[in-house]
């Protein structure tokens, strides 16, 4: 393989470095699949829309173990090479550095999850259906992509399977037509997403409508779940939609047209966030409100994560941090333990914790460590309690208002605390992101 070849072959990202292509930048992906659920079969084509970075002799899109029968670049048959999870193309003509052009791919196979140093991740069979969930570099299992979360496109994704399954995907459903005994699900999603959070489930589930306890919030909330589990959802997710009136209070609007909660019939080990989606396990939903955290958790990833999105997995901290935190805030707003009392809690836990993790840059090995999660929200808690509630609050409906659906990094965020600050927040955040030795607890 030829250097610049080479180079074009990876994002550049050290934490998922066979992930992601150089050269250009996908606007826009339309996907046609049908999916048999009794033999994990799926053919699909994938069309997208890029727009060149640079001129481009050859490019790769990243695409896992399945059968690729066609390619054509501008409309025309382009050469390929496929293997070790890159689709590698060369055009018939050289485009252009800044140039739009458009790729098809046909393939076909027997998807399944691709291995990775945490798992495996993508599409996985269920008991009786389909669960993706493909963070951080898992998309490439079920259709070609550039998998990397600083390239943020808009999708139409469309499914055909049994009409006996739901097909849920992420954005707004503009059709579903029965023919026969399937039947063709379409979803748009118009607001730019990275390609792990694209998803696509499928279940024997019941459509629910979630309704508000207490507030406002004009979003519309839609849960897919085993018909089964509907008494048990109603009393656990009961407060769903006064969570999301909380954290747009908190954050500004919800960034997406609705938020959809799908629960899947097998039990999940950990819930997942998607696009405008959280997935659950049967297991989350106990009767008892077990997962209360947890719910919180994944809602507040619609705008930490998913509007803004890391250009890079060091800053992981974006994702987990803000979105612990929103735990600690809806544990405020709905009276119990203060954020406060939350923060010190985990704190106290943090000190007998090893201390040899840089939360800003924890390394591929431990970017899903529990302190990358802690400590990052107690970090804002440290900025909170620098700026005071008035001053913070605004900050991060700021944050979320300037870099909504972009790419976002540490550093954006430091300069955009700066404009709220009475003093640089740097030191402070370099002592909680940088270092490994815990700082002493944050106080006003």
């Amino acid at each position: 393989m030829g250097e610049a070849l080479a180079r074009l072959r990876s994002a550049g990202d050290p934490y998922t470095p066979s992930s992601g292509n150089r050269g250009y930048r996908v606007v826009r992906y339309e996907l046609e699949l049908d999916y048999d659920v009794d033999r994990n079969a799926l053919s699909g084509t994938a069309r997208l829309t890029a727009v060149a970075t640079e001129e481009l002799t050859r490019f790769s899109l990243d695409l896992a173990a399945l059968r690729v029968t066609r390619v054509q670049v501008d409309g025309v048959e382009a050469k390929r090479t496929h293997g070790s999870g890159k689709l590698t193309l060369t055009p018939r003509n050289t485009i252009a550095d800044g140039a739009e052009f458009s790729v098809l791919v046909r393939y076909s196979g027997a998807p399944r999850p691709v291995r990775s140093p945490w798992g495996e991740i993508g599409w996985e069979e269920l008991e009786d259906g389909v669960i993706v969930a493909s963070q951080p570099c898992g998309a490439s299992s079920w259709f070609p992509c550039n998998d990397h979360p600083s390239d943020k496109s808009s999708y139409r994704i469309s499914v055909t399977a049994s009409s006996a399954y739901t097909v849920v995907a992420p954005g707004e459903l503009v059709s579903r037509v029965a023919r026969a005994s399937r039947t063709t699900w379409v979803y748009e999603q118009p607001e730019p997403m990275a390609a792990y959070l694209a998803t696509v489930q499928i279940g024997r589930y019941q459509r629910l409508a979630v309704s508000a306890r207490v507030a406002t919030s004009t979003v519309p909330v839609v849960a897919h779940l085993p018909r089964d589990l509907t008494a048990r959802f109603r009393h656990d997710f009961a407060d769903q939609v006064d969570m999301l009136a909380c954290f747009e209070r908190a954050f500004g609007p919800y960034p997406f047209g609705s938020y959809g909660v799908v629960v899947t019939d097998d039990v999940l080990e950990i819930p997942l966030e998607a696009q405008g989606m959280s997935v659950f396990g049967r297991n989350h939903v106990d009767g008892v409100s077990g997962s209360e955290r947890l719910i919180a958790h994944e809602l507040a990833h619609q705008w930490f994560g998913n509007s803004l999105t890391i250009a890079a997995w060091r800053d992981i901290w974006l994702h987990e941090g803000f979105a612990c935190y929103a735990e600690w805030l809806w544990s405020e707003e709905s009276g119990a333990e203060s954020a406060d009392a939350c923060a010190r809690a985990h704190y106290a836990a943090l000190r007998r914790a090893p201390q040899d993790l840089v939360v800003g840059d924890p390394g591929p090995a431990d970017m899903f460590d529990d302190r990358v999660y802690k400590r990052g929200a107690i970090a804002l808690h440290a900025v909170r309690r620098l700026l005071g509630d008035e001053a913070f609050f605004d900050l991060l409906r700021d944050w979320v208002a300037s870099f909504r659906h972009s790419s976002v990094s540490t550093d954006d965020f430091i300069r955009t605390a700066d404009r709220h600050a009475p003093a640089p927040v740097e030191p402070l955040l370099d002592a909680w992101l940088f270092q490994e030795t815990l700082p002493p607890f944050p106080v006003g």
